[in-house]
């Protein structure tokens, strides 16, 4: 009797324990516990920083949804420490700490409207402060801490006047209707019988209530639906005490974007234009200096064929840093840094010599310096500029990408991502050393997890280099062969590397289903220069096909383990146009899945909300031949006779920023021809489904992914992510 318990044991239990042990691999609903931290900002002393958390709940009716929380983090060196400050069913955003330290104002819903709350951190609960009848964003204490500047956009039906531009609606000018909203006697008066009058209130209030909607602009595409309605964005402030009346300080039919306070509280500078014409066709912007005392406004900053935004005051209040682009060509443009004096005068360009795109700007503190953040190479560092001389130096974050940060005189705090770690807070000094880690986002529910890693190579292809990387099944054996995918990138202009977070949990579950993931890094990406990421002009489906393939290549040829006959392809946005393309060229690969895509060019300028990259990389519009010509030799649509291999489609019911009938023609197409294609819709989702859409729906995507690859893969051995699912009957 004991020898059969010993070999039991032996045989049975011990494998098991070892098993217990053992790191398990990624699955799909591990999605849920991915936590995000976002929009940083550190105490006025220094001491505290606060931040949100962005995570997925179950409420009582076993649905997930999406949750942000304030939490806040102690910066004691000898013992940093991180607190939540709010709970429940919140949607919590945009901490500003006071000038004195003692209390954040913050953005939470309040009756289906942003409104600005005040958390004191003396105790006691949040408390709301505006209730303005268009909501409240982006609240800023005015140095003093008596005021908060706040955002609120208005439409324009209820601003005061009438444009200067014109309003594009044939035969009609602004204001020709009785507006039966204020007119009492046009409302009892609407009638679809009466005078030319009463007919126009009549289709007016038809048309408020978006029954029918009446579109008139040119920029008529949301992201979710039919958007004809213009608003502007105003700036207001109010009194930080309870019950105070906000005060509008700017006025007329343009846009205050990103405003910011002088250090003595006199003067807010932001991003604006006068337009001439209708918005949407304006694509400048000029640095605007707002007055306090009078609200009266003028323009500050100037520069020809210029887009400039995103402006704030040195320390001292003695210069003023902006963002500046071309505005010629909007999607290819390359944000630059430039900085000039308070008044508007001696304005130049720093980053001339900095050949990346430069995002998310801040003042050290001394004034000395600008730091930014910019992709390169696969991974987004933060990095800082000497104003007297444009000297640039990484500070940190060399192999990771930083999502946010703010400096406070010797230290740094930033959000960053790494292979082992996708979203973590982090303490350091200035100087980029003495990092300590600050957060456990997902650091305790990972550590019992296997992570695969990603080994970076590069390779010459058509003159150029090309950057990829492999990343390895989870568990690989030797001597056993593997199906690999190659997955590609959207934008085009977007970059991939191991501090790429949106794509972290997607690669990590394809390896612990047993694939290899190849992913590459084409001409048009971000992160290898201006000349790089417009060498796709004209091109969107060679050139970068050309780059994708020859990594893939290299990684089959330099790694006997990857099985040359398992191949299989996917991609988004523009990756799904390039997966169509792919496929419409070559018939390698086992099967593809074709993700939210463009696939007709010329129809795509008309469909979707993304459609200046049509006339930007193509050189024109449909309606002029040499552009038209460009178009349909790049466009998948025209050669979808030669497609053969097996595709999934998928895309979301009022996804405008591609337009889904762009799916729907090539799914009929292929199945007017009789090949192997499936298609899914999602519904209720946009563009942005795999990244913030409904939870169960991105796991549903992640799935479907899966289990089409698996209908044409081949694995040696159970993948390790089937190893922890029940057995079916």
């Amino acid at each position: 009797m004991k020898q059969q318990m010993y070999l039991y044991v032996f045989f049975v239990l011990c494998p098991l324990l070892l098993y217990a042990q053992e790191k398990q691999p990624i699955v799909t609903s591990d999605l849920l516990k991915i936590k995000t931290a976002q929009q940083l900002s550190i105490s006025p002393y220094g001491n505290r920083a606060v931040y949100v958390v962005r995570s997925i709940a179950q409420d009582e009716e076993q649905n997930y949804k999406y949750h942000q929380h304030l939490w806040m983090a102690d910066l004691n060196k000898d013992n940093p420490a991180v607190q939540q400050l709010t709970f429940g069913d919140r949607y919590d955003s945009q901490p500003s700490w006071s000038p004195d330290g003692s209390k954040i104002a913050f953005v939470r819903k309040h009756q289906d409207k942003n409104q600005i709350w005040i958390l004191p951190l003396s105790g006691g609960e949040a408390y709301l402060l505006t209730t303005t009848k268009y909501g409240a964003s982006q609240p800023q204490w005015s140095p003093d801490g008596k005021l908060i500047l706040f955002s609120s956009n208005i439409p324009l039906e209820d601003i005061r006047g009438s444009p200067s531009w014109n309003m594009e609606r044939p035969g009609r000018t602004f204001g020709d209707t009785p507006n039966f909203k204020k007119d009492s006697t046009a409302e009892s008066h609407l009638s679809p019988d009466g005078d030319l009058n009463a007919l126009r209130a009549w289709l007016a209030k038809n048309a408020r209530q978006e029954n029918p909607v009446v579109i008139n602009r040119l920029d008529f595409q949301g992201e979710l639906g039919l958007d004809n309605h213009f608003t502007f964005q105003h700036l207001f402030i109010v009194e930080a005490h309870k019950e105070a009346k906000a005060r509008k300080l700017t006025q007329g039919f343009q846009n205050y974007r990103s405003p910011a306070w002088s250090p003595d509280g006199s003067t807010i500078v932001c991003s604006s234009v006068a337009y001439q014409q209708l918005p949407d066709r304006e694509s400048g912007s000029e640095i605007w200096e707002i007055q306090l005392a009078d609200s009266s406004a003028k323009v500050l900053l100037r520069m020809a064929d210029t887009r400039l935004y995103n402006p704030s005051y040195s320390p001292d209040g003695e210069r003023i840093a902006f963002t500046a682009a071309s505005s010629k060509d909007i999607t290819y443009a390359q944000t630059e840094l430039g900085i000039a004096l308070a008044d508007g005068s001696k304005a130049e360009i720093l980053s001339q010599n900095f050949d990346r795109r430069i995002g998310n700007i801040s003042w050290s503190q001394d004034g000395k310096s600008l730091l930014f953040t910019a992709s390169n190479e696969g991974y987004t560092p933060l990095y800082s500029i000497n104003i007297r001389n444009g000297k640039t130096d990484l500070l940190l974050g060399e192999k990771q990408g930083v999502h946010d940060y703010d400096v406070h005189e010797e230290i740094i705090v930033y959000a960053a991502t790494e292979l082992n770690a996708p979203y973590e807070l982090y303490v350091a000094n200035t100087n980029g050393r003495d990092i300590q880690k600050l957060s456990t986002l997902n650091t305790d529910w990972l550590a019992n997890k296997s992570i695969a890693q990603a080994q970076r190579h590069t390779i010459k292809n058509e003159g150029h280099e090309v950057e990829y990387w492999l990343m390895e099944p989870v568990r690989r054996q030797k001597n056993v062969k593997y199906p690999v995918v190659l997955e590609m990138h959207g934008g085009p202009s977007s970059m991939w590397g191991p501090g790429e977070f949106s794509m972290w949990h997607e690669f990590q579950l394809l390896c612990s289903w047993g694939y290899a993931v190849v992913y590459a890094n084409p001409i048009g990406s971000s992160g290898y220069g201006d000349e790089f990421r417009r060498a796709n002009y004209q091109n969107w489906g060679e050139g970068p096909a050309g780059d994708v393939l020859a990594a893939l290549d290299d990684a089959l040829q330099q790694n006997s383990w990857l099985d040359q006959s398992q191949q299989f392809i996917t991609g988004g946005s523009y990756a799904g146009y390039l997966t169509a393309w792919i496929v419409s060229q070559n018939q390698r690969f086992n099967a593809a899945v074709a993700q939210r895509g463009v696939y007709e060019l010329a129809f795509f300028f008309g469909e979707g909300n993304a459609w200046r990259l049509v006339p930007d990389h193509f050189g024109g519009y449909p309606w002029e031949a040499e552009a038209k010509q460009a178009m349909d030799a790049n466009s998948p649509q025209n050669f979808v006779a030669n497609i053969q291999t097996p595709l999934l489609i998928m895309h979301a019911d009022t996804d405008l920023r591609t337009g889904v009938r762009q799916s729907e023609l090539l799914y009929k197409s292929l199945k007017v021809l009789k090949r192997p294609v499936e298609y899914v819709r999602y519904p209720g989702e946009g563009h942005e489904l795999s990244r913030s859409g409904n939870p169960l729906r991105r796991l549903d995507r992640l799935n479907r992914i899966v289990e089409f690859f698996e209908r044409y893969a081949e694995h040696p051995s159970p993948p390790a992510a089937t190893q922890l699912a029940p057995a079916g009957k």
